[in-house]
C-alpha cells in the first residue's frame, strides 16, 4: 500500500505552521515536499513544521525536509524550523529544532508585515505599471530607493512575461532583509523559464532573462503544483542599470 502523508496548514498564528502526520518514506516525499513548497510560495516570513506525528521511515527519509530548506535558502529565505515534540530522527535535516509549536513560535518572535508586500494583477495591459509603483513605493518606503531601478526593471519583465505567454492571474511578491531586496512573480502557468546566455531579442523570453540577469545578483524560478514563481535578489553590490523597455 502507498505511503501517505497527511498535512494541515494553521495560519492564525504568528506564522505559518503546517503539521505533518503519517510515515515519511521515499514514496510520501514528493507529497510533502509539495505541501512544503505550496506555503513557502506565500513567501513567509518563518515557517513552522510540525513533525510530532511524522515518522521517518529510516535515516535517509528526512532528507526532503533538508532539500526544500536548501530550495528556500535563496527565495523566498523563509526561517524554516521543525517542532519536534520530543520526535526522533530529525537532528540530521540541519534545521533548527524546538520542543514544540509554541516554543518555536516564541523563539521566532514578532512578525514583521511591513517588510512584505504583495499585489496580484490579472494579464492586462498596464499590469506592469503598477507592479512598477508597487515596487517603488516599497524600496522608498523601506530606505532602498537606490534599488529601485533595478527592481523595477526586474518585476517589468516578469510581468510582462505573464501577460504575454502566461497569460494568468500573478501575484507579486516583495521582501526586504536587510538592504537585500527580493522579486517574485507567481503565475498558474508550468512553464518554466530557462536562459541560456544572451539570445537574439525576439526569442521567447530571452531578453526579459537577460534584463534580470544583468541587473540582479541571482535569481531563479520555483515548479509549484499549480504553476510556478519566478524570483530574483538585488542587493547594492548588484546595482547594475542598463536600459530596459517599458510595458
Amino acid at each position: 500500500m502507498p505511503s501517505e502523508v497527511a498535512h494541515l496548514v494553521d495560519t492564525d498564528q504568528t506564522f505559518p505552521v503546517i503539521r505533518l502526520s503519517g510515515v515519511l518514506d521515499p514514496a510520501a516525499a514528493p507529497a510533502v515536499r509539495s505541501a512544503l513548497i505550496d506555503v513557502l510560495a506565500g513567501q513567509p516570513e518563518a515557517l513552522v513544521v510540525d513533525v510530532e506525528r511524522l515518522r521517518p521511515a529510516d535515516a535517509g527519509s528526512a532528507g526532503v525536509l533538508t532539500e526544500v530548506a536548501a530550495e528556500n535558502a535563496a527565495w523566498p529565505a523563509t526561517r524554516m524550523v521543525l517542532a519536534v515534540n520530543g520526535a526522533d530522527g530529525w537532528a540530521d535535516t540541519g534545521l533548527p529544532l524546538y520542543a514544540d509549536r509554541g516554543d518555536a513560535l516564541d523563539t521566532l518572535g514578532p512578525a514583521h508585515p511591513d517588510d512584505r508586500r504583495e499585489l496580484d494583477l490579472e494579464p492586462v495591459t498596464g499590469a506592469a505599471r503598477r507592479a512598477r509603483e508597487l515596487v517603488t513605493a516599497a524600496c522608498t518606503g523601506w530606505g532602498c530607493a537606490d534599488l529601485a531601478d533595478s527592481a523595477t526593471i526586474v518585476v517589468t519583465e516578469m510581468v510582462n512575461n505573464v501577460v504575454a505567454h502566461a497569460r494568468t492571474p500573478m501575484t507579486v511578491l516583495l521582501s526586504r532583509q536587510g538592504r537585500t531586496i527580493r522579486v517574485a512573480v507567481r503565475d498558474r502557468s508550468g512553464h518554466t523559464p530557462r536562459f541560456t546566455g544572451p539570445v537574439a531579442p525576439t526569442s521567447y523570453g530571452g531578453r526579459g532573462l537577460l534584463l534580470i540577469d544583468a541587473v540582479a545578483d541571482r535569481w531563479g524560478s520555483l515548479a509549484l503544483p499549480h504553476g510556478k514563481i519566478v524570483w530574483a535578489q538585488l542587493s547594492e553590490a548588484a546595482e547594475r542599470i542598463p536600459d530596459a523597455p517599458r510595458g
